[in-house]
């Protein structure tokens, strides 16, 4: 019998085009009056939904509903795809895995300490760049170094992989998370980053606890290790392999790093950083601080106005201010202008790294390419909220949520929400798809509620974080899970636990925010 096989993400939304246009044949068309019809987030004023005329989707409105969708959210899909080469760009250099192979190198010894140290790095990455399918080189080498310490192959592999998947949970201004969805919330990715920051340093500490206290008790007793049957077999084959890694590592002097060409730089990643790494760490750090400075909206929510009187400054010098151009203050800008920055980034690391202009093209393109499917699924799922606007379900659909949930106080609105976003990520796994399905509904029904669109985003983080923790469906789970070779079974009794106490604790800190916001 031939065993069943999910369907892709894309023909699950696509299915769910074709569902929605079916009932907009049978649900009545609405519409809302809005606080401002010419703003590009379209606020509906509570109790003003009214029935229009029905307007029936058919095949031709189907299939040009995911065309339509890529237009729709040009803004964001452009953004995604320069982030990709900008990524692309910086791993290329091997500054990152230089950067983590450092600090593994210094603390050789110390691996207890070095615990706390991997998962917050890997948690920065998970935060700032939804750091996920780029931790898989990672536990060759970290898995060998704690099972020759003592400790057994569940610890290596949950440094780097817990580490990643907190940051990704609390997602300060991860861009395929929190940044699509507050794009199709029509909120600046800076509103609810305090609360964010929160939640990751609370599941951060509590996760650091939980594998600290399981690798220190394997470390006393090996036979505590959940894959303690497999000990000596994981001896032997984990490392041998690090003895490998050692003597490749030998063949060639650190000393001379400075004066190798880019390609061998590449290769000695995992032993020292040059002085180029370093610069483009930093080009890579001062992008995604200049980020945060950009979408924080300084003037408008907290009244200081540094960033326009800078920027009124220097585009008002004579020449320089004409070239320079029209610069947007930092505190206002949106997705074109963080394209811009990133752009810009990719651009500088080209020149620190001496790439000739074929190389950088090459590098930049295939990293746009890699994240071509985020974009299109993007397109797809945005084709969703296309039809059931023109069909004028949408309208209809808020207005229940209106009716149904009036009542309820916003505390109750945003738990439901993130145990919504919790259910709905088993059937979405796509971080992105999810944020493009569900923001255009969930954001304005927030409005009626009046709860902040932010809070709305920060429990669909945090609920879809939770989930890709666990899930068989993650690439990245079940890759990270074979390197160590530890059962899946096995691993989720395991991890259950502190799964528990994150949702509980997400769930009060979400609360408590709601009361005080």
């Amino acid at each position: 019998m031939k065993k069943l096989k999910m369907p892709s993400a894309f023909t699950i939304l696509f299915l769910i085009i074709v569902v929605v246009a079916v009932l907009t044949w049978i649900v009545p068309a609405g519409a809302y009056d809005y606080v401002d019809e010419t703003a590009s987030t379209l606020e509906p004023v509570p109790g003003t939904y009214r029935e229009i005329e029905s307007n029936p989707q058919g095949i031709w409105e189907v299939l040009q509903a995911p065309i339509a969708g890529f237009f729709d959210a040009v803004d964001i899909i452009f953004f995604i795809l320069v982030i990709g080469g900008f990524l692309a760009v910086v791993t290329d250099t091997g500054a990152i895995d230089a950067g983590i192979g450092s600090i593994v190198n210094r603390f050789r010894g110390r691996e207890t300490a070095m615990i706390p140290i991997l998962m917050i790095l890997f948690g920065l990455g998970g935060t700032i760049f939804g750091m996920s399918e780029e931790t898989i080189a990672f536990y060759v080498l970290i898995i060998p170094i704690f099972i020759a310490a003592g400790f057994d192959s569940v610890t290596g592999m949950a440094v780097v992989f817990i580490g990643a998947g907190i940051g990704c949970l609390g997602s300060t201004v991860n861009p395929f998370a929190t940044g699509i969805a507050s794009g199709f919330a029509g909120i600046s990715i800076g509103e609810g980053i305090v609360l964010r920051i929160v939640i990751l340093a609370a599941a951060m500490a509590v996760s650091i606890f939980f594998v600290m206290r399981y690798a220190k008790k394997v470390q006393a007793d090996p036979s505590l290790s959940i894959v303690a049957a497999m000990r000596e077999e994981n001896e032997r084959h984990f490392l041998a392999q690090r003895e490998n890694q050692a003597d490749s590592g030998n063949s060639g002097s650190i000393a001379d790093t400075e004066e190798k060409s880019g390609e061998e730089e590449q290769t000695a990643s995992l032993t020292a950083l040059s002085g180029r790494q370093k610069a483009i760490l930093t080009v890579f750090g001062l992008c995604f601080l200049v980020m945060i400075l950009g979408v924080i909206p300084w003037a408008e929510k907290f009244d200081i106005y540094l960033f326009e009187n800078i920027n009124a400054f220097l585009t008002g010098l004579p020449v320089l201010g004409t070239v320079l151009g029209r610069m947007v203050p930092l505190g206002e800008w949106w997705f074109s202008d963080i394209t811009v920055l990133f752009l810009f980034g990719s651009l500088l690391c080209a020149f620190i790294w001496r790439w000739n202009e074929s190389r950088f093209v090459e590098l930049f393109v295939n990293g746009a390419r890699d994240l071509l499917g985020v974009a299109l699924i993007i397109g797809v799922t945005r084709g969703i909220t296309v039809v059931m606007n023109d069909g004028g379900m949408t309208a209809t659909i808020l207005h229940f949520g209106e009716e149904s949930l009036k009542s309820l106080s916003g505390v109750a609105f945003v738990d439901l929400s993130y145990i919504f976003f919790l259910l709905l990520s088993f059937l979405v796994p796509s971080s992105s798809g999810l944020a493009a399905l569900s923001m255009p509904i969930m954001a304005p029904i927030a409005d009626f509620v009046g709860v902040g669109r932010d809070l709305v985003i920060t429990a669909y983080a945090a609920g879809s974080g939770i989930v890709n923790l666990i899930t068989p469906t993650s690439g990245v789970l079940m890759g990270a899970l074979a390197i160590g070779r530890i059962p899946y079974g096995t691993f989720l009794k395991w991890i259950l636990k502190l799964i528990v106490f994150l949702f509980f604790l997400i769930l009060v800190i979400l609360s408590i925010a709601t009361v005080i916001a």
